[in-house]
């Protein structure tokens, strides 16, 4: 496997150039709390060669390539087998109370949509399957056979924003009764058989119903409202957080997370704000940066990216 030509890291010069007045100091811990292939770990690893990084990672895959990529930097590199709501545990196990920097690269990763067996991509057949931890948990083809009508409608509706999903719940009950659904295939057919051709011609109709289902499969909304207030607690005055999301549900939860750390806590009325009440963090770009053209041009997957960044300014007194 070629790893830099089916993985290229995005927005990696600007992560690198938010996070570098962080890492710059000897004894540096960063959290790649996403590390799939390795990609950003290997650039701050050279960038920075002072620098310990600790990857986690749910898939065990992934993790296997990483250690491999990675060998040549020693014990810089760590390796978790976690979710990243596990940042603090993996953090202290790691021998360390608070980081420098943490970065979060979300969604499903290069190695998941590649790989056909994986059932991520609605473009290639496979078993229904999707976890990110293939050791565990539910399948999207379990949660296929097990969910309501109602349930699935919901699951569509709520996490792949999808306007028909009553009628691709309907539909995916209706056939179930005839015949399990446990391939990629056999549910793009069916999805495609109810939706209207007007609706067709804007784009393929199964990708909001498979992403919802990822979702669904690996509670990936849940886990990031744990795992944004949990690594923030980890970070060191002057440490720094980089999140890359790609989708509104996950830049939501991020927007909302880093606008409270960055607030004042000062009851309105009062007249000058207290030192115990000014914010935490500070937010270290406006609003949601997105890609350069050219980065979106040589690498489609830039596309949706939203990057947001802060700083730990004080500890709570």
């Amino acid at each position: 496997m070629d790893i830099e030509r089916i993985h290229t890291p995005v927005m990696l010069e600007r992560t690198l150039e938010l996070l570098a007045p962080a890492l710059e100091a000897d004894g540096a811990v960063m959290v790649d709390a996403t590390l799939g292939m390795g990609g950003h770990t290997a650039a701050f690893l050279e960038r920075f060669p002072r620098l310990t990084v600790i990857g986690l990672d749910r898939d065990t895959d992934a993790l296997g390539i990483a250690r491999e990529r990675l060998a040549k930097f020693g014990d810089r590199a760590r390796f978790v087998h976690t979710v990243y709501d596990g940042i603090v545990e993996a953090v202290r196990g790691e021998g360390f109370r608070e980081v420098q920097g943490v970065l979060f690269d979300l969604g499903v990763s290069s190695l998941q949509l590649d790989r056909a067996e994986r059932g991520f991509a609605y473009s290639k057949d496979a078993p229904l399957d999707m976890r990110m931890d293939s050791t565990s948990g539910r399948t999207a083809a379990d949660v296929i056979a097990e969910e309501s009508e109602d349930e699935l409608r919901r699951i569509f509706l709520d996490y792949g924003e999808e306007k028909l999903a009553a009628r691709y719940a309907r539909a995916i009950v209706r056939a179930r009764a005839e015949a399990p659904i446990t391939r990629s295939a056999e549910l793009v057919t069916i999805i495609q058989a109810a939706t209207p051709v007007a609706i067709q011609r804007q784009g393929h109709p199964a990708k909001r119903v498979f992403q919802a289902l990822r979702i669904e499969v690996n509670e990936e909304l849940s886990v990031l409202e744990r795992a944004m207030p949990a690594a923030l607690e980890t970070i060191a005055v002057g440490g720094r957080i980089v999140v890359l999301a790609y989708q509104s549900l996950e830049d939501r939860i991020v927007k909302r997370s880093l606008a409270a750390a960055s607030s004042s806590s000062a009851p309105a009325g009062l007249p000058m704000e207290l030192p115990e009440h000014r914010p935490e963090f500070k937010l270290l770009v406006r609003g949601a940066e997105l890609a350069s053209e050219d980065e979106q041009a040589e690498n489609p997957r830039a596309k949706p990216v939203r990057l947001r960044a802060a700083e730990r300014l004080r500890r709570p007194s």
